[in-house]
């Protein structure tokens, strides 16, 4: 547990070897947390894994803030980990939300990113939040869309984040549980080709994700509009792989083309009939291939 100040402490874990390439996990919501699964796309003999629970979420604490919980505090949050470990340079990996992040946090310190490894690309414009909260996926998901905005007014429908944020920032606690629970069953719903919608979840895992994720949704991912792409000449020196899932309805793949687009050292992999999660089976294949390539090129290089 690391004290980041303002009173958040943070969950960070890390395995794997010690010696080995450093690479930092960024997950996903915001308000996901880390799971031992994300441990599994690395092999242990050759990378050095920092993962972390972002404030407020998992199991930093307290549960559910949004004091002091911006992108930039997140920001100074790896750089406090990175200092705290001794890793002078890291790979970043991370998908949809911690995609966002590693974008941010890359262009902030360049010299600290050795590549980057995105899935599902997010990158917290209007357009994007438009699409998924303004009625886009609803074409296709109309009946997951109804339920969605079921428990909202009629007359508060036209601005879905901000309604929901009045509900999960209620001084009521059962009232915030109540609202947490559809917030998280659209985008869960959505994030596999073949999921199946969610229709129950841990009370206080539903209500963190549900409040972060509203909270920095409602503040635009505390990005000005269109940053990530204004910036990214700061990170073009840099190789990053964007693996993307062809039928992803929560991230669609536009916006991973928009980021690869003029890239020099980018590697856009769209990967046929999968959507937007971690787990999809494609998408863990793929992300396990590039992590092995990469492990394999080290490997030759020491070797030559």
């Amino acid at each position: 547990m690391l004290d980041v100040g303002d009173g958040h402490r943070i969950y960070v874990e890390q395995c794997g070897n010690p010696k080995g390439r450093p690479v930092l996990v960024l997950h996903g919501g915001p308000g996901g947390g880390c799971s031992p699964f994300m441990r599994r796309f690395f092999d242990p003999a050759h990378y050095h894994v920092i993962l972390f629970d972002q404030r407020g979420c998992g199991r930093s604490t307290p549960s559910a803030s949004v004091t002091a919980n911006t992108t930039q505090h997140l920001i100074a949050d790896i750089a406090l980990i990175r200092e705290r470990m001794g890793i002078g340079r890291w790979l970043l990996f991370g998908g949809s939300w911690g995609a966002t992040l590693a974008m941010a946090y890359a262009e902030a310190h360049p010299d600290h990113v050795t590549g980057l490894i995105l899935r599902g690309v997010f990158l917290g414009t209007t357009a994007e939040l438009d699409w998924f909260y303004g009625g886009g996926a609803a074409r296709f998901f109309p009946e997951l869309w109804a339920q969605f905005q079921e428990p909202i007014p009629t007359a508060e429908r036209d601005d879905m984040i901000a309604a929901y944020h009045r509900r999960l920032f209620d001084a009521d606690l059962g009232r915030q549980g109540r609202f947490a629970l559809p917030w998280l069953m659209w985008e869960n719903a959505l994030a596999g080709l073949q999921s199946a919608p969610v229709s129950h979840a841990p009370a206080d895992y539903a209500r963190a994700f549900a409040r972060l994720e509203n909270h920095y949704f409602l503040n635009r991912c505390f990005l000005d509009e269109g940053q990530l792409l204004r910036d990214r000449a700061r990170i073009e020196h840099l190789p990053v792989v964007i693996v993307q899932g062809r039928y992803d309805m929560v991230c669609p793949p536009a916006t991973a083309a928009a980021l690869a687009q003029g890239w020099p050292g980018a590697d856009l992999r769209i990967v046929p009939a999968s959507g937007h999660a971690l787990s999809e089976p494609r998408i863990s294949a793929e992300l396990v291939r590039v992590m092995d390539t990469i492990r394999d090129e080290d490997r030759e290089a020491k070797g030559a």
